[in-house]
């Protein structure tokens, strides 16, 4: 089969080519970047008789669709943002199936054109969103009624590469890290909808600690809309609590709470000196190259899925565990394998015929979650279950 990997050179986009390379059904991947300067660098460390480099313009949807017209089984889109909706569009135009590691909501109108093409599309097919929704879908179904689904999911350096101010160093797109920050939180608390506005996303009556095997204690943030997911998931009817939280070492609020509260995560631009300037912007800029991870340091990835519901009459609660390390090896960050290996493993699925329903898909029910586990047991990449029965 032959794989498009849209963005392959980036930082999640290596991941993705590593684990097409490794496959066995594979046997064409296309690397479509708009930049191949790293290509050289990428090639030394890689076996690339497999792949075939190509520079796009991912702002020309019909660009795009000329590459999948070559006889590509399925395509994954890790274009930055601006772009996936022109990756989207393509592939209902090529009639290849997609899948992208980025949020569903801006592609809601492209399910009925999808269903239309009889093209199969994969939105939110990464680490957060991704492996958890798929965790979400599996961990339901061992229960007779759901009533408690908490998520929380983070990437961060291991102690010994806390050596900033921060204890936290960049391994996607720390713009995009800062962007979260300005992102509202939506939960449910004793069966009512909690709308937790950014500003008060570091609030200590908003943030908890977990303790984490192996990690010992983290800090959980607010992290976006938990309850847009209890309806794809079929319990909205019974869910009494369900939270999203992003993880990090403990002090990550303590340090942003005042920055926030002083304006520096604004994108309201302000008169310096005669010229425009956006605080958030300045604080990527200032901050990014001051949390780069050095060759021989390890970033983390942990997430934690917990629910709680009946089973056969009584109380359980079952928890999922999940941690990734860098591989040293090959360079690969956790961040990478967690979302890389996902959209490849979901792309060949697609490919192959695994998942046949078309339109705008989610992983919460379309990804066969007992594959999906398998296939990244295969990858290193375990889950840890533990069930309890309560009292």
């Amino acid at each position: 089969m032959k794989i498009v990997v849209f963005g392959g050179l980036g930082s999640q986009g290596r991941g993705a080519l590593l684990d097409l390379v490794n496959s066995a059904a594979v046997d064409e991947i296309i690397c479509a970047d708009a930049n191949l300067d790293s290509w050289d660098s990428f090639a030394a460390t890689v076996d690339t008789k497999k792949i075939t480099p190509i520079k796009i313009d991912a702002s020309s949807t019909d660009v795009l669709i000329q590459l999948l017209r070559q006889d590509v089984a399925a395509a994954i889109d890790l274009l930055p943002l601006k772009f996936m909706i022109n990756a989207f569009e393509a592939a209902i135009t090529a009639q290849v199936p997609l899948v992208s590691t980025n949020y569903a909501h801006p592609l809601r109108h492209l399910h009925q054109p999808a269903l239309d093409a009889g093209v199969s599309l994969m939105p939110e097919c990464g680490l957060d969103p991704g492996i958890d929704l798929v965790l979400f879908g599996y961990g339901v179904k061992q229960f007779d009624k759901v009533t408690e689904l908490h998520s929380c999911c983070g990437g961060f350096p291991e102690k010994n590469a806390c050596n900033n101010p921060l204890n936290y160093k960049v391994t996607w797109n720390w713009d995009m890290v800062l962007t979260s920050s300005n992102r509202d939180s939506v939960f449910i608390k004793d069966g009512k909808t909690l709308f937790i506005p950014a500003a008060e996303q570091h609030n200590q009556n908003n943030t908890s600690k977990i303790n984490f095997s192996g990690l010992g204690e983290l800090e959980a943030i607010p992290n976006g809309n938990a309850a847009i997911y209890m309806d794809m998931l079929g319990i909205a009817d019974t869910i009494v609590e369900t939270t999203r939280y992003a993880l990090r070492w403990p002090g990550w609020s303590d340090f942003w709470r005042p920055l926030k509260q002083l304006g520096f995560l604004s994108d309201e631009p302000l008169n310096v000196s005669g010229c425009k300037v956006i605080p958030r912007q300045f604080l990527s800029a200032l901050i990014d190259p001051q949390i780069q991870y050095k060759n021989t340091e390890k970033d983390i990835v942990a997430m934690q899925n917990i629910f709680e519901g009946i089973k056969d009459g009584q109380r359980k609660r079952l928890t999922m565990n999940l941690l990734i390390e860098r591989d040293l090896e090959s360079g690969l960050f956790a961040m990478n394998k967690g979302v890389g290996y996902p959209a490849s493993i979901v792309a060949q699925m697609l490919a192959e015929g695994k998942i046949t329903r078309k339109g705008l898909l989610t992983p919460t029910i379309d990804i066969p979650a007992e594959d999906f586990i398998e296939e990244l047991s295969k990858r290193g990449i375990t889950i840890d279950c533990d069930e309890q029965f309560l009292n």
